[in-house]
């Protein structure tokens, strides 16, 4: 109470005083009011602020979070990895437009105050006074310190703080350094930190690049940059880069002239800056499970680059062929019904509102786009896509969804108001129609390698890596049909054998094979056709699967099993039984063409390969390739004879045999492959080569089941091979292999010098056996009364057996 009353008191004495007395004493008081204050701050600042504030280690050591990236050989953007997508960019490699621009809008005093502007927060202040949006005073300096190592919570605190670490990193840093650092951290909206990456993937362009007036839509970003740049809000970012190039022209970065031409530019932003330009996803993909195993989180983080072996042109051609060849199959097969069904609001908002909602559950495949049906009738289709656009689709258009459209059509199949149906554009005639379309259920691959060095040239290892992440190409075992035929003539070739050995083309008679449980198996040529004794280049160019059964019984399953080891297929994946020899172990499309690459080089077996390079973030080289090549010879598995007689009777296969479509769509006569079907037709395939391009397609179910009666290897596959090779192949001349040495010419083909006149050779097999079995069985005065068939039974002549029999 003491201290009240004595404060009272001097407080009516101090009030009886004159008044410039008073004045005076004031001032005084409010002058020490004010040390006083100044020194508690600085205390404060000393003993709270300084001790705590951050190092600023990350500025002066600065590495920044630089994603991983995967290109083509040809330099080509196929897969980025990391929450933050940049490109650091030294600052010698910034045009003086970026520079100007952002110095002009964020702080056009950079290069004159010591990290803290005083005149600008004066000029902010009154700014603020007259204006009803506040105006900031940060320098570029005091957004840096905020940005590595403050928090954006505004608290006077934080903003004491930012002035003392912009002082701090004055003194360490230069001009240019903090403005490389601002210009490579700061974020920029669509995931781009950093001014490098925001030129790529708005404008598509490297930063050197850029134009006055891209610089200017640059330089507009960091104030809002989730909101206002050109892809969510172009009108609100084009008004602030009108604004920029304004103030460029006051400040005298540009003249009259740039000024103007800059203002007038049409920009061309990048619609979705998220999109690549060549579809290689399992490619890119398997790069970054690869790098993952490797780095483990710091592959998303420090900036390594990957180049594959993929060339853009051939990964286009690929993907195209395999989307291609699905359609098309999916089209030979009808249209099954929408995708989904919703009920549609009166309401037009309302509705709108309801298919954006159903569509982006049904994204886009690329050009097949997802669309919700407002009407439809036989004859005209009105549908909405996702972005409000309303098409209509007449004509050819609608002719694939006909028995959707039928009034007889099943509730599955029709197509009516609310139903999700996918829809693609095209050009005829100059202009842009509309036509119904599906997602297809069916998968198919491709994979093309150099038989030469064993890189990869193209991988596409689904129809659409968003709706299958599956890569049928490295992971899908399937059952290879045919296609290992080639396999077993080539072991056969080191057994005496040679391509006009005769070999007896039917159905094993009875008693014939062994019974395996109480079963004997009777297997027989997909077509049910039979040509007799037939040369074994013939059994496989008409893919006689009776003619390879009986050279394999020849040289035995564990032999052949053996020999198929030296091309890469793994033995414990394949049947030691006669059924070898129908395909029906497992293998991958890209083991396929590994193989085939050992016909294709003159026996040299080369392990597939997809990365060239890793390089850092600094451009060091972390790994590159250094795989062997064909005519290196510890890479040899098979004698350059036994290759070159394999490769003549795989270009008869195209030239006159299953594969005759494929020349025919290439237009080549130098092409080598073989066609493959398996049981009930769950897989089809095509492996083969031309030049130095060896290249596997395949399509199938993932749940196996049958592609169709009538569909084969040469329907499904081989159209997809045919379009890649087309153009894979374009400029280059046709190849004729030169004759090894131990080759020669007998009956007629090639074979083995060693075998000419020795008894090694086989000359014919099974041919006596079975032509003496028919003539027993159809004689008429058999050996005895109890094997002896009808006297009217006609005799089969030996390119004329028996059919009827050989069904059984």
């Amino acid at each position: 109470m003491r201290f009240f009353s004595k404060l009272s008191s001097a407080i009516v004495a101090w009030s009886e005083r004159p008044t410039d007395i008073k004045l005076r004493q004031a001032a005084i008081v409010g002058g020490l009011g004010l040390i006083a204050t100044i020194i508690l701050g600085i205390l404060f600042t000393a003993l709270f602020i300084v001790p705590n504030l951050p190092p600023i280690d990350a500025l002066t050591d600065y590495r920044p979070k630089i994603p991983l990236r995967v290109y083509t050989a040809d330099n080509v953007l196929i897969g980025e990895y990391g929450e933050e997508r940049r490109d650091f960019v030294p600052i010698t490699d910034v045009p003086d437009s970026l520079k100007n621009a952002i110095i002009a809008i964020e702080d056009n005093n950079f290069y004159e105050h010591g990290g803290v502007d005083f005149l600008g927060i004066v000029r902010a202040g009154l700014a603020n006074l007259v204006r009803s949006r506040s105006q900031g005073a940060s320098t570029i300096t005091m957004q840096v310190a905020r940005t590595f190592l403050l928090t954006r919570k505004k608290t006077y605190t934080r903003k004491l703080q930012e002035v003392l670490l912009s002082y701090q990193i004055e003194h360490n840093l230069t001009k240019d350094q903090i403005l490389e650092l601002y210009m490579n951290q700061i974020y920029l909206g669509q995931r781009a930190y950093g001014f490098g990456s925001a030129a790529r993937i708005y404008f598509g362009k490297e930063i050197r690049d850029l134009t006055i007036a891209e610089s200017a839509m640059l330089a507009g970003l960091p104030k809002a940059p989730a909101t206002a740049n050109p892809v969510v809000n172009p009108k609100r970012a084009t008004e602030r880069q009108q604004y920029i190039l304004k103030r460029m022209h006051e400040l005298g970065f540009i003249d009259d002239k740039q000024y103007k031409e800059a203002a007038a530019e049409k920009l061309h932003v990048l619609e979705d800056g998220n999109r690549l330009k060549t579809h290689a996803e399992y490619a890119a993909e398997s790069v970054r499970q690869y790098m993952y195993a490797q780095y483990k989180d710091e592959t998303y983080t420090n900036g390594f680059s990957v180049y594959t072996t993929l060339t853009k042109a051939d990964q286009d051609a690929a993907y195209a062929a395999v989307r291609r060849g699905v359609l098309d199959y999916d089209r030979r097969h009808g249209y099954r019904g929408p995708e989904a069904l919703i009920a549609l609001s009166k309401d037009a908002e309302d509705r709108q509102e309801e298919i954006a909602d159903t569509l982006v559950k049904h994204p886009d495949s690329d050009d097949l786009q997802a669309a919700v049906v407002l009407d439809a009738t036989p004859k005209l289709v009105r549908a909405m896509l996702l972005s409000g656009e309303t098409v209509e689709i007449t004509g050819n258009g609608l002719r694939f969804a006909a028995s959707g459209l039928s009034p007889k059509a099943s509730e599955q199949k029709k197509i009516k108001p609310g139903s999700v149906i996918r829809i693609v554009q095209s050009t005829v005639r100059g202009k842009q129609t509309w036509a119904i379309s599906q997602l297809p259920e069916v998968e198919a691959a491709l994979v093309a390698v150099n038989g030469q060095d064993g890189s990869i040239r193209a991988m596409v290892g689904g129809f659409d890596f968003a709706m299958n992440q599956f890569d049928h190409v490295t992971q899908a075992w399937r059952q290879p049909g045919s296609t290992i035929k080639p396999f077993i003539y080539s072991a056969a070739l080191e057994r005496g054998f040679s391509p006009s050995t005769l070999v007896y083309d039917a159905q094993f008679a009875p008693g014939e094979m062994p019974e395996e449980n109480g079963k004997v198996w009777n297997p027989g040529n997909d077509d049910d056709q039979y040509d007799g004794p037939i040369a074994m280049r013939i059994g496989l160019k008409k893919s006689k699967n009776m003619v390879a059964i009986r050279v394999l019984r020849k040289i035995t399953p564990p032999y052949a099993k053996e020999h198929l080891a030296r091309f890469g297929f793994d033995p414990e994946r394949q049947p030691t039984n006669l059924t070898l020899t129908l395909g029906t172990g497992s293998v991958t499309p890209l083991q396929m063409a590994s193989a085939y690459a050992v016909f294709a080089n003159g026996g040299f077996r080369l392990s597939p390969y997809l990365i060239q390079k890793v390089v850092d973030a600094r451009g060091n080289v972390l790994q590159e390739a250094n795989h062997p090549q064909a005519g290196d010879e510890t890479a040899r598995a098979l004698s350059p004879r036994n290759a070159f007689i394999m490769d003549s009777m795989l270009r008869d296969v195209v030239r006159s045999g299953t594969g005759y479509a494929a020349s025919q769509r290439v237009g080549r006569s130098d092409l080598a492959g073989k066609t493959g079907t398996t049981n009930d037709s769950l897989d089809g395939w095509f492996a083969g080569y031309g030049r130095n391009i060896v290249a596997v397609a395949w399509m199938g179910f993932d749940k196996p089941r049958t592609l169709g009666s009538r569909e084969f290897g040469a329907t499904l596959a081989l159209p997809i091979w045919s379009d890649y090779m087309r153009v894979a192949l374009r400029g280059m001349q046709e190849f004729a292999p030169i004759v090894p040495p131990g080759v020669t010419q007998a009956d007629g083909d090639w074979t083995y010098t060693e075998y000419v006149g020795s008894n090694d050779a086989v000359h014919a097999l099974d041919v006596e056996e079975q032509k003496s079995f028919w003539e027993r069985l159809f004689s008429p005065s058999p050996p005895t009364p109890d094997n002896a068939p009808p006297n009217t039974a006609p005799v089969p002549g030996p390119n004329d057996p028996p059919e009827d029999l050989y069904k059984g």
